[in-house]
């Protein structure tokens, strides 16, 4: 078998992206995601096999993003579960914390708990600061198993963060007696914090089994195929084999744009402080920041309004992708999304009886996407479809015609991904223009020289498999494992013998889970705050020294909040450790073989209130070191990419765009 063949599939919304590296090839294949999505992705593995002219039993690695966990979460899909948690705290994810998500909103909808009030059993036990006061009854909680009619199991039992002994031998005890998982909570999420602890415990039972029935189907229809065993991008950007992912399923929770943000980090300029990547889809936008080829990273996470706090790329999404529909609000105003056409029908434009405005129909009738355009597998584009849906927004909003409103459609998404893109750099004191803009997805490249302009960011790079970079990130990331546990203490109280001996604990864990602990680094880090304060940062730790992480924690509050407030004390809350095994992203380096005209014609495209006549350019043809002034469009097998008036692109020799604002 070659080790050189290797494949990344990308599930998302509207498309299942995949990339074949076979040698110094690179095949791409996009088709539609289907439900169930293994279908969809086998048969973008067989696409993308034929086009390569590979055989599926060649293939030596096979990596994959899903989107079943935030599908489940979202749509509410998981399975019926329970949760045991000690006497007296049934209540703890209905009750959740005393918090609103908008202050002034007091008819605010909360999601429902994922494990209704029926379904909650409470055991006798008690853990204090000095260990277990009351142990659990083992007759206890087989009574308990015997009353339980559920799918999966959450077990988070108080203060079981410091002394897991009564929920380790409760889970001991259901894991025998029932026919179905069960999540611990000091295995999931081993800090402190009841709620959060509780919640991502519950979710990591709600989406076990749907995980498991997933990665049954998906191994077994790779195997009769002769592919290897798929292995899983995790929400904090490092692959995981199948088994480790179906015993922490909610690790999948944010897999595919953890994939995208992987990806773009290998193309950070490096004349920028770092670069935002800027993933727009078929249903959502994804945005993050990678700073001097660091990843961003957060354990502060909600999915569908629940806490999920395990370690993942620190991910803004908004619902703007190039499938959300374009719509009036009572009051008269043009909104996009978050509603989406999905795949099917998809926008009105892809002729499938879908007759709702979307972006993308927009970007037709604007002239960025032509009407002999294909998306995915030949799929054409219907111009006359989407002049007629946004003929009709336009009579909603009072428009003067489908010009006007894919104009005010295009400006709308364009509004709503700028102000995501300023939540992750301008709010965190961050300023944008001294970044570039990374942009992918099937419709980022067409949105992002204008977002742009409105940021007053100079400088934007669009890989060549920019239309299935995330499926390109899975062949780049690391294998990455974490663990976490809480330790509290003044700073300047804290011995460091007793540190030490934690982080080898949480050592031992995260290379326990590694496949080549000998091939692994770890590294340390510690959640801290200043006393009197609810929130934390981390900062890295090698060898504890208590100056040493008082004076990063202090630059850290500093560049986050904007102060330091060097007179107070510091506590240590959480310690934690990350095993990563590193990989390298495939050489995508081209020779320069174009000797034809890369332009293969020219549209009429709308560029603020004015119409260019505008080169179309083949992307393939595109000869390394080319440059050109705007106005321009690109077209390549997955995205396209439009350079406005007054600005310029630069082509590398991986094929890479760098669009430049010439004003």
């Amino acid at each position: 078998m070659d080790d050189s063949v290797r494949l990344g599939v990308d599930v998302g919304g509207t498309f299942t992206d995949v990339v074949l590296v076979a040698g110094d090839g690179v095949t791409t294949a996009k088709v539609p995601t289907t439900d169930p999505q293994h279908e969809g992705v086998l048969a973008g593995v067989a696409t993308a096999c034929e086009r390569a002219g590979v055989d599926p039993d060649s293939v030596s690695r096979f990596r994959h993003a899903t989107t079943v966990v935030t599908n489940a979460l979202l749509e509410g899909e998981g399975a019926e579960t329970a949760l045991v948690t000690t006497d007296g705290f049934g209540d703890v994810l209905a009750i959740g914390r005393q918090d609103r998500p908008e202050l002034y909103d007091q008819s605010v909808a909360r999601p429902d708990p994922l494990v209704p009030a029926e379904r909650r059993y409470e055991l006798d036990e008690r853990a204090v600061t000095g260990g277990i006061e009351r142990p659990v009854d083992p007759d206890a909680v087989r009574d308990l198993a015997s009353d339980i009619e559920a799918d999966a199991v959450a077990v988070s039992l108080l203060h079981a963060y410091a002394h897991p002994e009564n929920e380790r031998r409760a889970v001991e005890i259901l894991r025998e007696e029932l026919d179905a998982p069960v999540s611990a909570s000091h295995e999931v999420l081993s800090a402190f914090r009841e709620y959060e602890r509780t919640a991502t415990a519950a979710a990591d039972a709600y989406v076990a089994p749907v995980v498991d029935a997933y990665l049954g189907r998906l191994v077994e229809g790779a195997t009769d195929r002769g592919l290897p065993e798929p292995r899983v991008m995790q929400s904090n950007g490092g692959i995981a084999d199948a088994d480790a992912v179906r015993e922490r399923a909610v690790t999948t929770a944010l897999s595919g744009p953890a994939a995208g943000v992987v990806g773009a980090s290998a193309f950070e300029p490096d004349d920028a402080d770092g670069v935002v990547t800027f993933d727009m889809g078929g249903t959502s936008s994804d945005v993050s920041l990678v700073r001097d080829g660091a990843i961003e990273r957060t354990t502060d996470a909600d999915i569908g309004g629940r806490p999920v706090r395990v370690p993942m790329v620190d991910v803004e999404t908004v619902g703007a992708g190039g499938g959300s529909i374009a719509w009036v609000d009572a009051g008269g105003a043009l909104r996009v999304g978050p509603r989406s056409a999905g795949a099917d029908p998809g926008p009105a434009c892809y002729g499938r009886g879908g007759t709702d405005p979307t972006v993308t129909d927009a970007a037709l009738l604007l002239g960025y996407l032509g009407p002999d355009t294909t998306l995915g597998s030949a799929l054409s584009l219907d111009a006359d479809a989407a002049r007629d849906a946004l003929a009709a927004l336009a009579d909603d909003a009072d428009l003067d015609g489908p010009i006007a409103a894919a104009r005010g459609v295009y400006r709308v998404a364009n509004a709503t991904m700028t102000r995501t893109i300023r939540s992750v750099t301008a709010e965190r004191g961050d300023d944008p223009r001294e970044f570039a803009i990374a942009a992918f997805g099937g419709a980022g490249p067409m949105h992002a020289a204008a977002l742009a302009d409105r940021l007053g960011v100079s400088t934007v790079v669009v890989p060549r498999a920019s239309g299935v970079l995330s499926a390109l990130g899975l062949l780049a990331a690391d294998e990455r494992h974490d663990a976490v546990r809480t330790f509290r203490a003044r700073l300047g109280d804290a011995e460091p013998e007793s540190v030490e001996s934690v982080l080898a604990d949480l050592e031992r864990a995260v290379l326990d889970d590694t496949t080549t602990p000998e091939a692994a680094t770890v590294a340390f880090e510690a959640d801290c705050r200043y006393a009197g304060q609810s929130h934390e940062l981390g900062v890295g730790i090698e060898d504890f020294d208590r100056a040493t992480l008082a004076a990063r924690f202090q630059a850290a509050h500093e560049r986050t909040h904007g102060y330091r407030l060097p007179d107070s004390d510091v506590e240590l809350v959480t310690l934690r450790a990350t095993a990563t095994v590193g990989h390298a992203m495939p050489d995508l380096t081209r020779t320069s073989t174009a000797d034809a005209d890369p332009q293969t014609g020219t549209r009429d495209a709308s560029f603020g209130e004015a119409w260019h006549e505008t080169p179309v350019l083949d992307w393939n043809a595109l000869a390394p070191d080319t440059d050109r002034d705007g106005p321009a469009i690109v077209e390549g097998g997955e995205s396209t990419v439009v350079v406005p008036p007054e600005w310029s692109l630069a082509v590398d020799d991986r094929g890479t765009l760098r669009l430049e604002g010439r004003a």
